[in-house]
């Protein structure tokens, strides 16, 4: 029920916020945890912990994983927390939580805060201290550097701030090995070069949207052209990068051949987005983006299952 209808507006957005919102549902606290997000950043991770050299108990993998899937779910609802005004003018982000007045701004920090800080300490106390600092620095990376100093400040934001999203594999790898070895860094370079063709992509048929809330995306800033061609240019950058696993020995010849062929077909979707002068490839390669990174990652736990790895 309503406590309170007195609003206040915030900044540029002109939303006006319950000064007392009403009770937030249960699904509305998982929406800010941004779900499809985290299942990626899960399954990324759950790879860097099975590609990885050694062993580990299946419990404290178990334990590594959910702590993983717990902190990228705080800073997604930290992230909404911050961005409630900007995300109050997108039209794919206005019926969230907080700008839809679903839920106070407090609540969703605090829910946030406690994740975060939860999940890093139980990485440390039931896993090692190492994959507990890797969680950390992710969480505050995506919090502090991108989310409210990079977005709204300048167009490599996502390129940037893509390390965050790059960090669960080697988060994994820590937790199982106790150490951060070539492979992980292998891992993390394929999250972050396909970070920018990946959202870029998506801000293609969303320029509008960036561009009424003030976030200078590289299609704002640049325009659609310039940013084309470094989507191309970052889909061929991807070829060497994802056949690194690899030449590192964590994965096998299946491993190699199949991101061979998915990167030709990613950087084919590259080059029609260059052709299109519609959003209709755009929003063909932003879907396909995602079943790129899915696939190679899956490829390497199936390598590596197979006994194509260590």
């Amino acid at each position: 029920m309503l406590v309170s209808e007195l609003f206040a507006t915030r900044s540029r957005a002109g939303l006006r916020f319950a000064a007392e919102a009403p009770a937030a549902a249960v699904q509305d606290y998982i929406e800010i945890l941004k779900p499809r997000v985290m299942s990626l950043v899960v399954f990324t991770g759950f790879v860097g912990l099975v590609v990885a050299p050694g062993h580990i108990h299946p419990l404290i993998a178990a334990v590594a994983v959910l702590c993983i899937a717990v902190g990228a779910g705080a800073s997604g609802a930290i992230n909404m927390w911050y961005d409630r005004d900007i995300d109050a003018v997108m039209r794919r982000t206005r019926a969230r939580p907080l700008p839809a007045g679903r839920m106070a701004p407090g609540e969703a920090l605090g829910f946030g805060v406690v994740l975060a800080v939860g999940s890093v300490v139980m990485m440390g106390l039931a896993v090692n201290t190492l994959a507990a600092g890797l969680l950390a620095l992710t969480i505050a990376f995506y919090v502090f550097v991108y989310t409210m100093w990079l977005k709204r400040r300048t167009p490599q934001n996502i390129v940037i701030g893509g390390a965050a999203g790059a960090f669960p594999p080697m988060i994994g790898w820590a937790a199982a090995t106790g150490h951060i070895g070539w492979g992980a860094v292998a891992l993390f370079a394929i999250i972050f070069f396909w970070t920018p063709p990946h959202f870029w992509a998506l801000s293609l048929y969303r320029a509008g949207d960036y561009e009424a809330a003030g976030v200078p995306m590289l299609p704002v800033i640049a325009g659609p052209r310039e940013t084309k061609r470094q989507m191309l240019l970052y889909t061929l950058v991807l070829w060497p990068v994802t056949l690194m696993p690899w030449f590192f020995g964590i994965a096998g010849p299946i491993y190699g051949v199949t991101a061979a062929m998915l990167s030709l077909v990613f950087t084919g979707t590259a080059v029609r987005v260059c052709r299109d002068p519609t959003d209709k490839s755009a929003r063909q390669m932003f879907v396909f983006s995602l079943l790129y990174l899915f696939l190679i990652f899956c490829f390497a736990l199936v390598d590596r299952v197979a006994g194509g790895g260590w």
